[in-house]
């Protein structure tokens, strides 16, 4: 079976409010790239993944006049893909939603959030994660005076299911990013980097609090998505002593190997901080004129999944052989987003 994560960048602009595929010659929200081509090379892209599942990272808005599950179902008819049905969870107010596209023939996959009891102050019950559609309470500054963190795209909580019978969990995430949008000088990139950083490590201990329920209830659990972090990403990263996805995949030398998951890609930044590692995204920076890349998307597995032998692999354009062979597909996988799909094969 095949488990992808894809974001795909300004998914939303390329549909009607009636969830119908606008394939025209204007721009896309994509820079220089045309609505027309962007769909085309999202066609291209989602037949080679061919996957039984997809997990969509900023799919199309759902709203009071727009429809997430809609658009969804129409891409995948227009292109007749296999994972032609989707399920999403709650709605954000960011035109980025998080959903999964999926083979029904192959799969069942029902939105499942797991609650958790709620203090006076609508907090959280010590080591239990609240709903991802609730309140978190934590002092990230150790100043005695707990912050208070809501998900701006709550994670997506299903309960999957194998033809077969296999049951699992499967959580997508897109969590906070740390960019210093609005920054007007040097003073405010660092206030609100900083800020943002605390804020997306808030979010990281609490999905981390919900991945403890899973592996301690023996619940085989995959998490994918775009996490917006790695190591060595940022200069402020030493001022909190861990990566977000350091803390997302538990800490080996700790709690040991049973309570951490699995994700080869980050294993390897984490132990290159210096050298060479993947990356599944590639974006241009005006001010310097150049593109960087980075390692933003994942797949990460509890331990009894990772015994199964699974395959990773990042789809990108320039250092995947088999996608730099096929022309079409290379293209397609730059034309389409700025980020590139990472897939999981195993045996479920």
């Amino acid at each position: 079976m095949r488990i992808a994560t894809y974001n795909i960048e300004w998914f939303n602009a390329l549909f009607d409010d009636a969830g119908n595929l606008i394939e025209d010659h204007k721009w896309s929200s994509r820079y220089n790239v045309r609505r027309i081509d962007q769909i085309i090379a999202l066609g291209i892209v989602f037949t080679a993944l061919d996957a039984d599942a997809v997990m969509v990272i900023e799919a199309p808005d759902q709203n009071g006049k727009r429809s997430t599950v809609s658009a969804l179902e129409n891409f995948a008819a227009r292109f007749d893909l296999r994972a032609r049905q989707a399920v999403m969870g709650f709605e954000n107010d960011t035109q980025q939603e998080i959903a999964l596209l999926y083979d029904p023939d192959k799969l069942t996959a029902r939105h499942d959030p797991i609650s958790a009891p709620t203090g006076v102050r609508g907090g959280d019950v010590p080591d239990i994660a609240p709903r991802f559609d609730g309140a978190f309470h934590i002092d990230l500054d150790i100043d005695a005076d707990e912050d208070v963190v809501r998900f701006s795209k709550p994670p997506l909580e299903l309960a999957m299911q194998t033809k077969d019978g296999f049951a699992f969990r499967m959580i997508g995430a897109h969590l906070k990013s740390k960019a210093p949008h609005g920054a007007r000088n040097d003073n405010e990139v660092m206030q609100i980097s900083i800020a943002n950083r605390r804020k997306q490590l808030a979010q990281a201990i609490w999905l981390r609090r919900r991945i403890n329920g899973h592996l301690e209830a023996g619940e085989p659990l995959i998490l994918l998505g775009d996490l917006n972090d790695g190591p060595g990403l940022d200069e402020y990263e030493d001022l909190f002593g861990r990566s977000s996805i350091e803390i997302v995949m538990g800490d080996s030398a700790g709690a040991g190997e049973s309570a951490c998951l699995h994700d080869p890609h980050a294993r390897m930044a984490l132990r290159r901080r210096l050298g060479a590692a993947p990356t599944s995204a590639r974006f241009y920076i005006d001010t310097t004129k150049s593109y960087l890349q980075a390692l933003l998307d994942y797949i990460m597995v509890s331990p009894d999944l990772a015994a199964r032998a699974p395959e990773w692999r990042i789809w990108h354009p320039f250092d995947d052989p088999k996608c730099w062979a096929v022309p079409e597909l290379r293209d397609a996988l730059i034309t389409a987003s700025d980020h590139f799909p990472v897939t999981l094969d195993i045996d479920l």
